[in-house]
């Protein structure tokens, strides 16, 4: 049965934040850890709590309710693409870099988050140093100019030090924001493959249905799991592109040449990114088992008015236009979460805010995927109601399947003090992020315990708290 991951009101009362730094926390964690029994203990008796940002009770108060062990994830997208959240500009010397993404760090964890949602492949080049692409151009303002660190080395530690997971977000297909390959960097595999890259909307893109392309996507990702602490693997909404009116993907010689034995192209455009999914799945098991997977598609997977599986809704339909089947993602067992994109409001005709948060809580019912619910942080100015986005989490918090929200993007949440409004009502206490199904029987069956700089290790191999003992028997 999955638990519900969200704390009712009424656990807010009598709850004090307690000070401490992750080096004092941890170095108690392991002293205390070993052979440790007791569900939840006052820090002077030798208690062990994960996070620097997680309180113990009140001592004057030891009867209030204890937060340790409830899940809830609570991220944001930090993004790199055109510079949307970090860094501000391209070109910045590396301190003032690391100065950035430290304060956005700063603000999550004063927030109350629990994790972030880097983008470290943009543009088909990398936010890290790689045998397989250029360094980013968002970092320097040149594609393949190494920035002088290591970007993403950084933000793990970075952000570790806060208790904040971080997330490798990866756009698997998008090379370019504009048309012209010469202005690549020379040693660019689009450069280096022309017959790989199709250019469409202004844009230029790989081909999804060419094996060469899906091969290299799946190599950075691979290379990105097994070199670096991150927590998780996580992909965005963006597989073909979104459609323009009047313009064609050409993929004709590609679909001759690899779609023997489908009918429709659409059939097998599909059946590209399900292998893409599907293989990043298995090389995210193989290689990092206690990383989870995950990915933030459109929010509408098809209209009623298309298919009666669909919602009641009548906006563009991610299977039909982006090719993202979501649904056989979710059936076929490759997810760990899902974070659909519902950056719709509660009152919109064509996407009712509600409708979609109770079709995708159908969608994962019965299954081993988490469902996260992605947030339009960015629109909420636009939407002129303070109290729009709030009501999202209310219904979210009532639905049992709705595991965390997701906000794009991060500075969004500084907008009108958007974020500081909600760590005062909907995040007033801290939470754990979730532990998926699949890496809660990865641990159970584990031959070997996960390396000693994982997150969650003092959550779980250290100090298990009673909630995950009950979530391992739910199975």
């Amino acid at each position: 049965m999955r638990r519900r991951a969200f704390l009712a009101h009424s656990l807010r009362a009598g709850v004090a934040l307690a000070a401490g730094t992750a080096a004092a926390t941890m170095a108690g964690c392991q002293a205390a850890g070993r052979g440790h029994t007791a569900t939840h203990a006052h820090p002077a008796a030798g208690g062990c709590a994960p996070y620097p940002n997680v309180p113990y009770p009140d001592p004057l108060h030891p009867d209030a309710p204890h937060p340790h062990g409830v899940r809830q994830l609570r991220g944001t997208w930090i993004g790199s693409f055109k510079n949307l959240d970090w860094p501000s500009r391209p070109g910045l010397p590396a301190s003032r870099q690391q100065r950035e993404l430290a304060d956005l760090l700063d603000m999550a964890a004063r927030l109350r988050l629990n994790a972030v949602l880097l983008q470290v492949r943009p543009t088909a080049d990398a936010l890290y140093r790689s045998r397989y692409e250029p360094w980013s151009k968002w970092l320097t303002g040149v594609q393949g100019e190494p920035p002088g660190y290591d970007p993403l080395a950084f933000a793990i530690g970075a952000a570790h030090r806060r208790g904040l997971e971080l997330h490798a977000w990866f756009n698997p297909f998008r090379v370019s924001e504009q048309p012209q390959r010469r202005r690549l960097a020379a040693a660019h595999p689009a450069r280096r493959n022309p017959g790989w890259v199709v250019e469409y909307g202004g844009e230029l893109w790989y081909d999804p249905g060419n094996p060469a392309v899906r091969a290299l996507a799946l190599s950075v990702i691979a290379d990105v799991a097994r070199r670096y602490d991150i927590d998780g693997i996580h992909l965005d909404d963006y597989f073909y592109p979104y459609p323009f009116a009047g313009q064609v993907f050409h993929d004709e010689a590609t679909f001759r040449r690899y779609g023997a034995g489908f009918g429709p192209r659409a059939d097998w455009r599909r059946h590209n990114v399900n292998l893409l999914i599907a293989e990043t799945a298995t090389a995210v098991r193989r290689i990092r088992p206690w990383a989870s997977f995950g990915v933030s598609p459109f929010g509408i997977w098809r209209n009623a008015s298309t298919d009666p599986a669909g919602s009641r809704t009548s906006g563009l339909q991610a299977y039909d236009d982006l090719y993202a089947d979501a649904l056989a993602w979710i059936r076929g067992g490759w997810l760990d979460y899902i974070a659909p994109q519902l950056y719709w409001e509660t009152s919109n005709p064509a996407a009712p805010y509600a409708e979609l948060v109770r079709w995708w809580s159908r969608a994962v019912s019965a299954t081993a995927t988490e469902l996260y619910l992605g947030q339009a942080a960015y629109r909420a100015q636009a939407w002129r109601d303070p109290g729009e986005l709030p009501r999202h989490l209310a219904l979210d918090r009532i639905q049992p399947e709705v595991s965390g929200e997701v906000f794009f993007h991060a500075r969004s949440l500084i907008i009108d003090n958007l974020g500081r409004r909600l760590a005062r009502t909907e995040f007033e206490l801290p939470a754990y992020p979730p532990v998926p199904q699949r890496v809660r029987h990865w641990l159970a069956a584990a031959t070997s315990a996960p390396p000693a700089g994982w997150l969650h290790r003092a959550a779980i191999t250290r100090c298990p708290d009673r909630h995950f003992k009950q979530a391992q028997g739910d199975g």
